[in-house]
């Protein structure tokens, strides 16, 4: 006679190895711990794409920084000094315009330096039909009341500039583009010429590489050996 095998003690209830429910729970028992195996892999995967999400934002998180004006391959030190000599310099060199651009983003007020550019480029129109297009795009974004990049224009420039909007001609922005010009020159310009990236250009520096500062010493357990406290402190 076979030995019952004992499922569970409490009940009293038994089933011999040959029974079929035996098998089943035998098989069961066997598939457990492949079940517990599926967890650990989900967990590596998750830890995998995660790993791959930190890597694509570490890549793009240097983009956009204070500080990146411009690559220093690309600009040499008598190059960033001459934009030093005026304001007129330094727009009228593309690296120059670039850089100086960047630099208002720092500080927020890009919206001019771009207000300028677009009236530069309004003034190269070849044709009256594009004027007004150009006029009405300019005007709507710049100058009238809640622009999305209002600049800042006194209020006999904004109103004159409002009335010519309707019928534009090649000198309609002119009063509005000089105003702003004249508040970066005095303003925006000077800051730009003692901002650190720029001081760096004329220094032949690059920019997107800032000089390593040397650590202080750090103090070890060896430094304190053989030092006897002085309690006379307490």
């Amino acid at each position: 006679m076979e030995n019952p095998l004992l499922l569970f003690p409490q009940l009293n209830i038994s089933a011999s190895k040959d029974k079929s429910y035996y098998k089943v729970m035998k098989s069961t028992i066997k598939e457990e711990p492949h079940k517990a195996s599926k967890p650990g892999a989900k967990q590596k995967r998750n830890r995998l794409s995660l790993l791959l999400q930190k890597s694509e934002f570490h890549e793009g998180d240097h983009l956009g920084k204070p500080g990146n004006l411009t690559k220093a391959a690309s600009v040499s030190p008598e190059e960033a000094v001459k934009w030093g000599e005026s304001f007129d310099k330094l727009l009228s060199e593309k690296a120059g315009l670039d850089a100086f651009t960047k630099f208002l983003k720092t500080e927020f007020s890009e919206e001019n330096i771009e207000f300028w550019i677009a009236c530069e480029d309004y003034k190269k129109s070849k044709t009256a039909h594009e004027l007004l297009p150009k006029a009405k795009a300019i005007y709507e974004t710049f100058i009238q009341k809640d622009a999305p990049k209002e600049v800042n224009l006194d209020f006999q420039t904004k109103e004159a500039t409002s009335q010519n909007i309707q019928q534009p001609i090649i000198t309609t922005f002119d009063a509005a583009q000089n105003t702003v010009y004249r508040l970066m020159e005095q303003d925006s310009y000077p800051r730009f010429l003692r901002s650190d990236p720029y001081l760096n250009l004329v220094k032949g520096r690059n920019p997107s590489r800032p000089t390593l500062r040397r650590r202080s010493r750090s103090f070890t357990v060896n430094d304190f050996q053989g030092v006897r406290p002085d309690f006379t402190v307490w």
